[in-house]
């Protein structure tokens, strides 16, 4: 028997980076990673091999259906690399007794400053502005200028979401001297910014809508063409949760015909397919969801992952445990 086949057998689900492979592969015989889709490709596998899958490192906008991991047998791990797992099927996790973690707060700040990047882009018009000196409109002829708009500082920014990304992005608002509001399900109470209690209350308030919230069955969609109206000719939204907590289809409307004045995304629907009606609309700035992506970032995630995965092969309790399934054991 190879010293291979003797270290339990964990399986990439998504994409990973090859230093964390490497990272992996000195622990474990790591298989993977699968090229999406993942229900697809995850049937595919070599029976022996998928039968020794005991843990799957996926990421929460991969479909991870109960028919997909009825394919792994053995599992009884699913680690999430970020913080949303919104794509794993919890009912058949639970139904198996399969421990699932995520990775919350690793990137929290990386994401928070993408933020506030996107937030000053939009309201400041940079990307606009970027385009009006490349086309050479920039002739010192004051006929032909870029228009004033409104600075930061006394703009009401609403959090949509004021967990650990949604603070910090707080707390960078407020160094900009903005006024700060929030939605989530509930009051948090050690938040001292005022609470709005629906998302609809908060948009009429916000000069600038943040959506810094995890996503899940019960707020897609949420950010509709209601809460655009509500938002308002002078108002920016900013997305750096999640593509479907928007109606994408009801943004470009919005933005087409001046609902709204200009939004900042970092995260599509259908990623990586971005809409063309969008990329075609000058007042909205685009990033290809690069919010986490910063190495601090990385190396905090990956090790996170990985004291996850070591402690379900240890026996002992994983580190951050989805909190629907937070009651589940963890076995060895």
């Amino acid at each position: 028997m190879t010293e291979a086949s003797t270290k339990p057998s964990v399986l990439l689900g998504a994409r990973v980076t090859s230093d964390f492979i490497d990272r992996l592969a000195t622990r474990y015989t790591v298989l993977g990673p699968l090229p999406p889709p993942f229900s697809e490709t995850v049937a595919a596998l070599p029976a022996a091999d998928a039968r020794r899958v005991r843990a799957l490192i996926t990421m929460g906008t991969v479909s991870t259906t109960g028919a997909a991991l009825a394919y792994l047998p053995a599992l009884g791990l699913i680690s999430c690399v970020g913080s949303g797992y919104e794509g794993v099927d919890l009912a058949a996790a639970r139904a198996r007794a399969i421990v699932v973690t995520h990775s919350p707060g690793t990137n929290s700040a990386a994401v928070a400053d993408l933020a506030m990047g996107l937030l000053i882009a939009s309201v400041r018009q940079m990307f606009e502005a970027n385009a009006f000196l490349r086309r050479g409109d920039w002739t010192g002829n004051y006929a032909k200028r870029m228009p004033l708009v409104r600075g930061l500082t006394g703009r009401k920014v609403g959090i949509y979401g004021l967990g650990a990304i949604g603070e910090q992005i707080a707390r960078r608002a407020a160094a900009f001297e903005m006024e700060i509001a929030y939605h989530n399900r509930k009051r948090r109470a050690d938040a001292s910014y005022p609470y709005f209690a629906t998302l609809h209350e908060l948009a009429r308030w916000a000069d600038v809508l943040v959506i810094a919230v995890r996503a899940g069955p019960g707020n897609r969609h949420a950010v509709d063409a209601g809460i655009l109206a509500a938002l308002g000719a002078a108002g920016h939204v900013i997305n750096i949760a999640r593509g479907a907590v928007i109606d994408e289809a009801a943004l470009i409307r919005a933005l087409r015909e001046g609902v709204i004045a200009g939004a900042g995304l970092d995260v599509f629907e259908r990623e990586p397919s971005v809409p063309e009606e969008l990329v075609a609309l000058g007042n909205v700035a685009l990033t290809p969801h690069i919010g986490g992506g910063t190495l601090e970032a990385a190396a905090a995630l990956q090790d996170l992952v990985l004291a996850n995965v070591d402690a379900f092969f240890a026996g002992a309790p994983v580190l951050t445990p989805v909190p629907e399934l937070s009651a589940l054991p963890s076995t060895a």
